[in-house]
């Protein structure tokens, strides 16, 4: 979708909820679950998709080459869900740094070249 600026004006209930307008919802392909990242100047509320947010598989399949089984899988999936939220904020606050400052010690190249080849 091309960067576009349209304002729509929306209501906030007594419970904090507010309701995506249905062309904002259909056009940036809304499902089940938003993603809200507090801003300087503002909140940012986008679409969060299953299949770029669930590294469930991943995770699943590191702690099984690891030899991990039972309970014991149990906690380690447990342990590694409960950084990777953190880790990808984190992940994310640094991209949009070297965004802003054209700064970072990676290049983009570096940085997807597995995406890109």
């Amino acid at each position: 979708m091309p960067a576009t600026s349209e304002n729509k004006r929306v209501t906030i209930t007594g419970k904090r909820q507010l309701t995506i307008p249905q062309k904002y919802f259909e056009a940036l392909g809304f499902e089940s679950e938003a993603e809200c990242i507090l801003r300087d100047d503002g909140l940012l509320i986008r679409p969060l998709h299953s299949s770029v947010s669930d590294f469930s598989e991943v995770v699943l399949a590191d702690l099984v080459s690891q030899g991990l089984t039972g309970q014991e899988l149990l906690e380690g999936f447990r342990e590694q869900t409960r950084k990777l939220r953190p880790a990808v904020e984190q992940l994310i606050a640094e991209a949009d740094e070297m965004a802003r400052t054209g700064t970072g010690r990676h290049s983009f190249a570096e940085l997807f070249s597995s995406v890109l080849d």
